[in-house]
């Protein structure tokens, strides 16, 4: 079975939207461990069982969504939709792969907000003892992929500092500028890859509208939000822009939410932390995390349809800038420019999220030694034990939440 049929010249998807959704639900029920191993189900059940695309095809289209913002897994999810069932199959596949692990979230962000007594405030801070060890494991794996020589642990360090003088979305904003700044003059000398070739097409003038669509709304969506009284907006606003500068993995939109949603107090930190060590338990995309914040948030609205404004907003900008660039990409990948641009906002991020290990995660959740040794046990469980991250998240609650009422 071929991944597309030709007829008279054009292409056209070989299955349908519900076959899309099948497929991806059943890979929204199953695929535990983060983007990368996201990757890996796809490639075995898409791939290697279903034959939707051949190896190389997919490897390209890998490498098209690490080098663009956004949830990785989710954007070759999605384009693997496209490909294989047209418009609709595209959005079949996203619908699939999201809703599992964001209809668990709204149900934990409903029963949290319930969570009263000593025993369930137990629950909630071990939740915030695993994101410690969950995101310092993220830092270190991402440190020795993104940072491996000295010019880009410099960079690294470097928007360390900037964040800790310029806070808030500026401040990371311009992290991840500088850095890539740094990387065209540190690599202006590097090598470029091989031009690869994805096996289906969007026009470019699609491709054009679409990439100038998630330009208009980066720009407008702030300036409409600040003329606007409307939370709906300024809600959608955040997590759009968290969303469209999310570079390098899932966990590096921790910060970038944390400034969306904690800073002006639509959700308490607290609240924050326990629903994303809750998020590490769940199957399917991390960016799912969204689906939580917009039911537990601040004013109106919340609840449901704060989940809906909340995870539209945060993965549209990737799908957009996926499909919009699907025409421009063989061109793209063998410019040094844009892989040397590349190198330095990935180093960047990494300084992004080892500010966000510290504060807000570390400074909210080690309050004793206990959770020190929690965090610690996490994070070797993590990195030496390879134990699933779901695991450890089990393993941390029950034992937090036993030694807080024994001690």
């Amino acid at each position: 079975m071929t991944a597309r049929m030709e007829t008279n010249g054009a292409a056209k998807p070989a299955g349908t939207p519900g076959e899309v959704f099948l497929a991806f639900l059943k890979l929204g029920l199953t695929s535990f461990g983060g983007p990368i191993a996201h990757l890996g189900f796809f490639r075995d059940e898409l791939v290697t069982r279903r034959k939707w695309i051949d190896d190389a095809g997919y490897a390209d289209l890998v490498a098209l969504c690490q080098f663009l913002p956004g949830p990785a897994s989710s954007q070759v999810g999605f384009a693997l939709g496209l490909l294989r069932g047209g418009p609709l199959g595209a959005l079949a596949a996203w619908t699939a792969f999201t809703l599992p692990s964001a209809t668990l979230l709204v149900v934990f962000a409903f029963g949290a907000t319930a969570f009263d007594g000593a025993a369930d405030s137990a629950v909630l801070h071990s939740l915030k003892v695993v994101a410690v060890a969950v995101v310092a494991h993220a830092v270190w794996g991402m440190a020795r992929n993104l940072c491996p020589d000295r010019q880009r642990a410099s960079i690294a360090v470097a928007a360390v500092f900037v964040l800790a003088f310029v806070g808030g979305a500026i401040g990371q904003i311009g992290a991840i500028i500088l850095g890539g700044l740094a990387g065209l003059w540190l690599y202006r000398d590097g090598g470029a890859q091989t031009a690869g070739h994805l096996p289906f097409s969007v026009p470019p003038g699609i491709g054009m509208g679409l990439l100038l669509a998630f330009g208009v709304l980066l720009v407008g969506l702030p300036v409409a939000a600040s003329l606007i009284d409307s939370q709906a907006l300024r809600l959608f606003d955040g997590f759009y822009r968290a969303g469209a500068l999310v570079f390098g993995g899932g966990h590096v939109v921790l910060p970038l939410l944390e400034t969306s949603v904690v800073e002006p107090d639509w959700v308490s930190q607290d609240s924050f932390l326990a629903g994303y060590g809750a998020a590490q338990a769940i199957p399917g995309p991390l960016f799912t995390f969204a689906a939580y914040l917009g039911t537990v948030s601040a004013p109106d609205p919340n609840g449901l349809l704060g989940a809906i404004v909340c995870l539209i907003g945060v993965f549209l900008p990737g799908l957009l800038l996926v499909v919009g660039a699907v025409p421009f990409w063989d061109a793209l990948r063998s410019r040094p420019v844009a892989q040397a641009g590349l190198r330095g906002a990935n180093a960047a991020v990494v300084g992004i999220l080892g500010t966000a290990l510290y504060s807000p995660v570390w400074t909210s959740a080690i309050l004793t030694p206990t959770d020190f040794a929690l965090a610690l046990l996490g994070f070797a469980l993590l990195a030496a034990w390879t134990v699933p991250p779901w695991m450890v998240v089990l393993l941390l609650a029950v034992l937090g939440t036993g030694l807080s009422l024994v001690v």
